[in-house]
């Protein structure tokens, strides 16, 4: 029975140090695929903007980046690591930074005003009748691109303006920058839960080595009888 539990306790520490080796290979991969992000991100040297409080801002108005930050937050459902945001650190290479800055983005296509030169005669929905040649202005009012109605002339025009190619090939940068940024977290945390379940085995397997080990049995010495010595 001792052989046996000394083979499980071999095993178990051996199959623990390869989980060990795992785990610290794959947190080696994740600082590789980390260390690409931020000099991607350097290279491309998108900054956040940050007012001598340290609060963020939106073309110099706090107000304007909380309300961005309210649209991620709310209307987005997404949850923000305020710790990912340093004013010290503006470059945006984190995974809410990366999406801080499309809601940027956004927020500025769904505010937009535009002004429509219309090519052909146009009547309003609330009946109001434009002749062609005249230039009208359209709010896009929050909508985004799929939300525009195409068989309105004005709103099929006004679309590819407001969420021009530019625009959406912006979001989408974004957005792989955010879900790559995210793996990388999500990858940290897989290598420190195998490293950690790998030298919780290991351990489990030396301590159960050690605990069946044979114990070598100390023989007492018996006690010496004093001499009798004769009278004389």
């Amino acid at each position: 029975m001792i052989g046996r539990l000394t083979k499980l306790g071999v095993v178990l520490a051996v199959f623990g140090l390869a989980f060990v080796v795992a785990g610290g290979y794959a947190f080696i991969k994740v600082q590789d695929g980390q260390k690409a992000l931020n000099a991607f991100s350097a290279a491309q040297s998108v900054k956040l903007a940050y007012n001598d409080q340290g609060q963020l801002t939106d073309r110099g108005d706090a107000a304007a980046a909380t309300a961005i930050m309210d649209r991620l937050t709310n209307e987005w459902g997404y949850t923000v690591d305020k710790s990912e945001f340093n004013p010290n650190d503006p470059t945006v290479n984190t995974a809410s930074e990366y999406m801080y800055q499309m809601a940027t983005i956004s927020t500025h296509v769904l505010d937009m005003q535009i002004p429509i030169t219309l090519t052909a005669d146009y009547t309003a929905p609330d009946g109001t009748f434009y002749a062609a040649g005249t230039e009208i202005p359209f709010s896009v009012e929050g909508r985004y691109y799929s939300q525009f109605d195409r068989t309105d002339p004005v709103q099929a025009a006004a679309r590819g303006i407001a969420w021009s190619p530019t625009a959406l090939a912006l979001i989408g940068q974004l957005g792989v920058g955010a879900v790559t940024a995210s793996s990388l977290q999500m990858g940290l945390g897989v290598a420190a839960t195998v490293g950690g379940l790998g030298f919780v085995f290991f351990m489990a397997g030396l301590g159960l080595v050690w605990a069946v080990r044979p114990e070598t049995a100390k023989v007492k010495a018996p006690a010496t009888q004093p001499a009798y010595a004769p009278a004389i």
